[in-house]
């Protein structure tokens, strides 16, 4: 009996830490205008939410990683990963032009955001630019032209592929969270947009 409380601890623990950047995803989604106030002049608001989001993904990346059991991947999971990455990532590409470590480990989950992405909307654009003001264009191009959401969407087949190495469980709470934030973000107000400061 002693290991259950433990085994129940160690879950909770693991749950939040997946879920971890989705709360400071939705404050700012729906609190833009608070968010720039807290970074204040002179910060670009979508550079800090990267930054912040950055460390929030290590403490995710760790969470999931505490309860993987890494083996030989069956066979459906090459082609998720690779039509995943596809969607929302190049790691090296990112790895050569960042060299930031936390960028390295999308290499090993697939989580951190795209450089097709970034080609196309940038930091800004990825980064809720929108709601803090930004004038950002209307992108169309494949993969946005194609598939919606392809940021959310390439990263769900990547933890789908990761199914082999991590508890059901543990996906799935992540999977639900980003099916959240779709929805959250679908919902746009263009009178909630935060104003930036001058």
């Amino acid at each position: 009996m002693e290991g259950a409380p433990a085994a129940v601890a160690v879950a909770v623990a693991v749950g939040i830490g997946v879920m971890l950047p989705f709360p400071f995803y939705y404050l700012l989604w729906n609190y833009p205008q608070a968010w720039v106030d807290v970074c204040g002049k002179g910060v670009d608001p979508s550079h800090r939410m990267a930054q912040v989001s950055h460390v929030l993904k290590i403490f995710q990346f760790l969470a999931l990683f505490s309860v993987a059991r890494f083996s030989w991947p069956p066979w459906y999971c090459y082609p998720l990963v690779a039509v995943g990455q596809y969607l929302n990532f190049n790691c090296f590409e990112i790895f050569i032009k960042k060299q930031n470590f936390v960028l390295v480990a999308s290499t090993l989950n697939s989580e951190i955001i795209a450089v097709r992405v970034y080609q196309l909307l940038g930091e800004a654009g990825t980064y809720y630019g929108v709601r803090f003001g930004k004038n950002i264009p209307w992108v169309t191009e494949f993969p946005f032209g194609y598939v919606k959401d392809p940021q959310y969407v390439g990263s769900i087949l990547s933890l789908l592929a990761i199914l082999c190495w991590v508890p059901f469980q543990y996906v799935f709470l992540w999977v639900l969270s980003y099916l959240f934030m779709m929805w959250v973000e679908s919902k746009e107000d263009p009178a909630t947009r935060a104003k930036p400061l001058s």
